[in-house]
């Protein structure tokens, strides 16, 4: 795709959190879910997935980090790329690459322990216990996640009192305590009201600035306004991938078209 070759160019080895995608295609068992994904997602930006239900987008997100290993049966062909070097290397620590790629879920899923509880815990599974450092972390990312303020109070009350858009903020600040280089982020605001949505949009915005952000949406308006860059999937394919002002202004293809004006989806 040539649409690719501009966006490949500002990719730089240098720059920390640069995914690229070499011809990826990924089966659950006999059925293929991508097909020749090839696409270079440029760092410290927010880059939107779209797409109808079932055309591969979160199959995809998941494979950056190799979630999608937990499930039985499934292979993949081609490679996927996290600063130049592949994330199925061999002799790569899979613990260590979740790490450097946080994932939030849909659906938020605290842990049943205070929040202090909550952000405190990766760095403690991975051997830090001076108390110090600990609560340094802990403050931290939860400022970079926009709640300090509103929790400082209550570090150590369950992180399951809190609203919906609150609890799915500690995810994003669980996320951020392992001090990551790309966040994964599907459908995080799918089933928040408007005000949390809004937000989740500015924590992106304020996140991208150190991160690399990729975030699967149904929500068109929200890809418009939160990202920078958007890939279009359908059927297991990437259809287009661009800036995102390009990708809806101006599509280079009928299908991205058809999609964005509402003619099937």
């Amino acid at each position: 795709m040539t649409a690719l070759a501009p966006i490949a160019e500002r990719v730089r080895p240098n720059l920390i959190g640069t995914i690229e995608a070499k011809d990826f295609s990924f089966w659950y068992g006999k059925k293929q879910a991508l097909r020749n994904i090839t696409m270079a997602i440029p760092p410290r930006a927010v880059t939107a997935l779209i797409g109808p239900s079932g055309c591969g987008k979160s199959t995809f997100l998941r494979s950056i980090n190799r979630l999608n290993e937990l499930i039985p049966g499934i292979r993949h062909e081609g490679d996927l790329c996290l600063d130049g070097n592949s994330v199925f290397d061999q002799s790569l620590d899979v613990v260590a690459l979740r790490q450097r790629v946080g994932m939030v879920f849909q659906r938020w899923n605290p842990f049943p322990k205070s929040i202090y509880e909550n952000i405190a815990y990766g760095p403690r599974i991975n051997g830090l216990g001076n108390q110090a450092a600990l609560d340094e972390i802990v403050e931290r990312s939860l400022r970079r996640a926009a709640l300090w303020d509103e929790v400082k109070d209550r570090l150590r009350s369950s992180a399951l009192s809190l609203s919906g858009g609150q609890q799915q903020r500690v995810c994003i600040a669980r996320a951020l305590a392992n001090q990551p280089e790309v966040l994964l982020l599907d459908e995080p605001a799918s089933a928040l009201d408007p005000s949390s949505t809004q937000r989740i949009e500015e924590l992106l915005y304020e996140l991208k600035r150190e991160l690399t952000i990729i975030i699967v949406t149904h929500n068109l308006q929200q890809a418009a306004r939160a990202s920078e860059f958007t890939g279009f999937f359908f059927t297991g394919e990437l259809v287009e991938f661009g800036p995102t002002e390009q990708v809806f202004t101006s599509p280079r293809e009928e299908r991205t078209d058809a999609y964005i004006t509402g003619r099937f989806g």
